[in-house]
C-alpha cells in the first residue's frame, strides 16, 4: 500500500477576491506540497500577488478558506496568527526594503517584531549570517538600499525573508528586472537554499527560464482560478489557449531548449 501523501503546507479552498465589482478570483483552489518549489504564473491582472497576499493575511478574501501549516488564517486576530507567521518569510516584488534602514537593519526588522528581547549583538550576528546566505558581501550590511544595485537589493530582500529561519518562503517576481546572468544566479541561489534549508517555496514569476530551472510544479491562474497545476510537461498536454501560448510560444520554446541543453 502506498504511503499517504503528506498534508499540504498551504491549502486554499473556494477563494474569492474582489475589489468592488471587479472579481479577481472565484472559487480558486490550490495546494502547496511540503518541500516543493511551486511556480505560480498567469497573465497580467490574474491576481498572482493578490493570491499571495491572501495567503499571508494582507488581503481579506470575500469567501473561501486559507490554511497554512494546518491552521486556518481566515479571520485570525494578530496574536492568533503570530505563531504561524513566524514560520514563513516573504520577499515582496522589488525587495520592498525600508529606504531609511541599512541592509542589516532591514534584515533585523522581523526579528525585532517577533523577538523584542534579542540584544543588539545577537541581532547583528543573525543579520550578518543571513546576508552571507543571500550571497551579498559583508560590507553590504552597512549600506542603504539606494546604494545597492537592483540585483543586490533583491538579495537583501531575500536575506530579510530568511531572518526567522522560515520553513515556508514566498517570493514575488524575484528575477524581474535582472539580466539573464543575474536571474540565473538568483535561481541557483533559490534552489540551493531550498535544498539546504529544506524550504517550501511559493514563487510568483513570469520567467520561463526560472520555471524550467527550479520549479517542481507550476500552477496556472486564468479565468479567475487555478486552471491547471503540475509539471511543465503535464501542462503542455492541456488544451487551454493561454497555457499553449505561454509555454509553446517563441520564448517558451527557447526556455525549453535551453533547459534540455543544460540537462
Amino acid at each position: 500500500m502506498a504511503a499517504p501523501s503528506p498534508s499540504p503546507i498551504i491549502s486554499v479552498r473556494g477563494l474569492r477576491n474582489a475589489f468592488g465589482d471587479q472579481v479577481i478570483h472565484d472559487q480558486l483552489d490550490l495546494d502547496v506540497r511540503p518541500g516543493e518549489i511551486l511556480g505560480v504564473v498567469g497573465g497580467s491582472g490574474t491576481g498572482k500577488s493578490v493570491l499571495m497576499r491572501s495567503i499571508i493575511g494582507l488581503q481579506e478574501p470575500v469567501e473561501g478558506d486559507v490554511e497554512v501549516f494546518g491552521t486556518s488564517m481566515r479571520g485570525k486576530e494578530e496574536d492568533e496568527a503570530f505563531e504561524v507567521r513566524k514560520r514563513w518569510g516573504v520577499m515582496f516584488q522589488g525587495g520592498a526594503l525600508f529606504s531609511t534602514l541599512t541592509v542589516a537593519e532591514n534584515v533585523q526588522v522581523p526579528l525585532r517584531e517577533f523577538y523584542p528581547h534579542f540584544n543588539a549583538k545577537l541581532l547583528d550576528e543573525i543579520a550578518r549570517y543571513k546576508i552571507h546566505l543571500s550571497g551579498l558581501p559583508p560590507e553590504a550590511a552597512h549600506k542603504f538600499p539606494s546604494e545597492l544595485s537592483g540585483g543586490m537589493r533583491k538579495r537583501a530582500g531575500l536575506a530579510r525573508s530568511l531572518a526567522m529561519d522560515p520553513e515556508l518562503l514566498f517570493l514575488d517576481e524575484p528575477t524581474a528586472g535582472l539580466d539573464p546572468i543575474g536571474a540565473s544566479k538568483f535561481d541557483e541561489l533559490t534552489k540551493s537554499l531550498q535544498e539546504t534549508l529544506e524550504l517550501t517555496v511559493f514563487l510568483i514569476t513570469h520567467d520561463l527560464d526560472t520555471l524550467y530551472a527550479i520549479c517542481d510544479r507550476v500552477a496556472v491562474i486564468a479565468d479567475k482560478k487555478v486552471i491547471a497545476i503540475g509539471k511543465i510537461d503535464e501542462l503542455l498536454a492541456t488544451d487551454h489557449p493561454w497555457i499553449h501560448e505561454y509555454f509553446s510560444g517563441p520564448r517558451g520554446r527557447a526556455a525549453r531548449l535551453g533547459h534540455e541543453r543544460q540537462g
